[in-house]
């Protein structure tokens, strides 16, 4: 379920993040097995820029979100060029699928699933996003 959308109990759906109170917040990605890594506070992020992170295995993957708040991360490397770059690509939306366009060859992945839409052969790994907030132990 890549690119859920779930802030504590609560669900963003389609609110969009101007006005909403992220702080103490993190975007997490899923690396499997139930393990969820906290990326990086929600609210360093800017809606339709993409942002870089370093998996604790090594590998980088880009973090987005939509201008509605949903998260995404696919992995940082672009496979036509081999360089860790689509965290600098440009986003858009095409039939109603966010993408992000390699900022070298211009191939665009869409989030949801890592697939290109320029080479259906071709995708980039997706991991499971989510923003969750962090509850304060009570004492």
């Amino acid at each position: 379920m890549t690119g859920s959308s779930t802030l504590g109990d609560s669900t963003l759906g389609d609110s969009t993040l101007e006005g909403s109170t992220l702080e103490g917040s993190t975007l997490d990605v899923l690396l499997g097995d139930d393990e969820w890594y906290p990326v990086c506070a929600p609210d360093t992020l800017t809606p339709g820029r993409g942002v870089a992170a370093l998996l604790p295995d090594g590998r980088q993957v880009a973090v987005f979100l939509d201008r509605s708040g949903r998260p995404y991360a696919i992995s940082n490397r672009d496979p036509f060029s081999g360089a860790y770059v689509l965290s600098r690509g440009l986003t858009g939306t095409h039939e109603g699928r966010f993408f992000v366009a390699s900022p070298l060859l211009k191939q665009r992945f869409e989030l949801a699933t890592g697939r290109c839409l320029d080479d259906e052969e071709v995708a980039v790994q997706a991991y499971e996003a989510r923003l969750r907030t962090r509850v304060p132990a009570t004492t």
